[in-house]
């Protein structure tokens, strides 16, 4: 697709117009093989005078958006902050996302990346934020090139104070680092992006976890400057906006954010910021999709980038929970299936906690036993070593050890956690992530919101605890989740004290590897994707928010 978009001075759009020309974009998409020429479209655009004039910018400016945070360049846009954006239609989170994989467990599709290339101070950050508000989805990631500037030298440091290093060249950039970032992070991937300083010109200690989402915005100077960055580019956006208002916005960031003085930002703009716009920036709107006039206040250029973007997320939708109980029916249980022996203790608790006339205090004690009882045969999995020690009558002992570095234990929230106790109360000193991964009531699909792992599980046995398993969607994520956290599937236990056949299948054909281990599992699903006969909603019955009757077993404590 490729089609731009050009201001044209003193000259009406009519509807009709536009209506044509949206037209033309619709068949120059269908037509691969159109020339470059011919497949560009032309937007006569009104150019603005008033906040976009000199005279407007010297002005306070009124955010057309007053919810979104105006820039701050301290460091840069990668900083560590809450991951969402409020904007005035909804809150969008920024980290985290819908089902990237299929029934398999293998990515579906990739996130959809937009570019965003133009000069300093052109309102790039403006555009991308409007894009985002506009595009009214869940689940964005904002990616500053600014994060990606190289670490300078003692020398370069020096330079840089005298306003004498050129932070707009290619060479100032790392993009070897950025086509890796955004890379994995088109698949799906966590990713940790640097936090750049631009008071001491160097990255802090504090990386930004940042992961996947259906729309990726890639913002900065030269982001359309490497060959193999474009490859990642699924839309290439380029913000034209006018030399002098780029430059009266330059002289106010930086004496106001950075404070430095107008002289030296002058001297810094004529002898790199300008000769590098016209040598590396300003050539690269040849390779642009669409040109944007005028930045963020150009609406007929931001609608019909939105529209794009709707109609190529349409083609990326999957419904990972009806792909789930269409599949692996009649299938024998795996092999990588372990169920506790139903002993008279094990089948008399579980006939209390599946009781819907049981009180809470006694549904909480007895599931505590069966979540004890869960765990110490779980670690009958182990790998053990032999090992040799000294009793205290001098004699030797041939005893078995942990074979592997450590464990840690990952519960889905809300309902996992209540089986962190009994993990802590049999294994000392053990580290514990959460996953939060929640129903969308307009979707019916799991949604991954929130995300907190202990650093360096590469190494790390993984139990990854739920209280019931449905379909098998949520622990699909959380599977999925670990692995690209570069958890070995072999190493992963999942731990349920309830199962339907179906959730077992659905993992166990993902994830052959991984070990999974339940305290029972039941048949059928019914059609709302609630296990039966089950044991209700284990999070409102554990933790008394019994919701009403038609949220029943829909959200957390019933997987998907």
């Amino acid at each position: 697709m490729r089609f731009r978009a050009f201001a044209a001075q003193n000259m009406a759009m009519t509807t009709s117009q536009n209506d044509g020309q949206l037209q033309q974009k619709e068949a120059v998409e269908d037509d691969q093989a159109l020339s470059r020429s011919d497949s560009l479209i032309c937007l006569s655009l009104i150019r603005g005078s008033g906040e976009d004039s000199l005279d407007g910018l010297m002005r306070p400016r009124c955010p057309l958006t007053p919810s979104l945070s105006p820039r701050k360049r301290t460091t840069s846009q990668s900083k560590t902050e809450p991951p969402l954006l409020r904007t005035n239609k909804r809150t969008i989170y920024t980290a985290g996302r819908p089902p990237w994989y299929n029934v398999t467990g293998t990515t579906f599709k990739e996130a959809f990346v937009i570019g965003l290339c133009g000069g300093s101070a052109s309102g790039k950050t403006t555009v991308a934020n409007k894009i985002i508000e506009a595009l009214d989805v869940p689940w964005v990631v904002l990616l500053s090139m600014d994060s990606f500037y190289k670490v300078l030298s003692k020398e370069e440091q020096e330079l840089a104070a005298r306003n004498e290093y050129n932070f707009d060249h290619p060479d100032a950039f790392d993009f070897e680092l950025v086509v890796t970032v955004l890379r994995k992070l088109k698949k799906g991937k966590s990713i940790k992006v640097p936090v750049y300083d631009f008071t001491t010109h160097n990255r802090r200690k504090e990386w930004k976890t940042v992961y996947g989402a259906n729309v990726v915005i890639f913002e900065g100077i030269l982001a359309f400057a490497n060959k193999e960055l474009l490859k990642l580019l699924d839309m290439k956006v380029f913000v034209d906006t006018d030399s002098d208002i780029r430059l009266v916005r330059r002289l106010k960031r930086d004496i106001t954010d950075r404070g430095r003085d107008i002289a030296g930002v002058i001297k810094q703009y004529n002898k790199f910021v300008k000769p590098a716009f016209e040598q590396y920036i300003e050539p690269t709107v040849q390779v642009a999709d669409i040109v944007v006039p005028r930045g963020g206040e150009n609406f007929v250029a931001l609608d019909l980038i939105v529209q794009h973007v709707h109609s190529q997320l349409e083609k990326r939708e999957i419904t990972v929970r009806s792909a789930l109980a269409s599949a692996h029916q009649g299938q024998p249980l795996p092999k990588t299936l372990s169920v506790m022996e139903s002993t008279p203790q094990v089948r008399g608790m579980h006939t209390i906690i599946r009781n819907k006339e049981t009180s809470r205090d006694e549904f909480i004690f007895y599931s505590k036993r069966l979540m004890r009882l869960l765990i110490e045969h779980a670690l009958s999995f182990l790998p053990l070593k032999p090992v040799s020690v000294e009793t205290p009558q001098g004699t030797v002992y041939e005893g078995k050890r942990l074979s592997g570095k450590r464990i840690t234990g990952v519960s889905i929230l809300r309902a996992g956690e209540t089986m962190e106790q009994a993990l802590m109360a049999v294994c000392k000193d053990i580290r514990l992530g959460k996953i939060l991964i929640q129903t969308n009531h307009d979707t019916g699909e799991p949604e991954l919101h929130y995300l907190r792992l202990p650093k360096d599980l590469s190494e790390d046995y993984v139990i990854l605890m739920d209280s019931t398993v449905s379909t098998g969607a949520a622990a699909l994520m959380a599977v999925r989740v670990l692995l690209d956290h570069d958890v070995q599937e072999h190493k992963i236990f999942l731990l349920s004290l309830l199962m339907a056949e179906m959730g077992v299948h659905s993992v166990a054909y993902a994830f052959p590897k991984v070990r999974i281990i339940t305290t029972a599992v039941d048949k059928n699903v019914n059609d709302e994707f609630h296990i039966i006969p089950g044991i209700g909603n284990f999070g409102d019955r554990y933790f008394g928010t019994d919701a009403p009757s038609d949220w029943y077993e829909s959200d957390d404590g019933m997987d998907y």
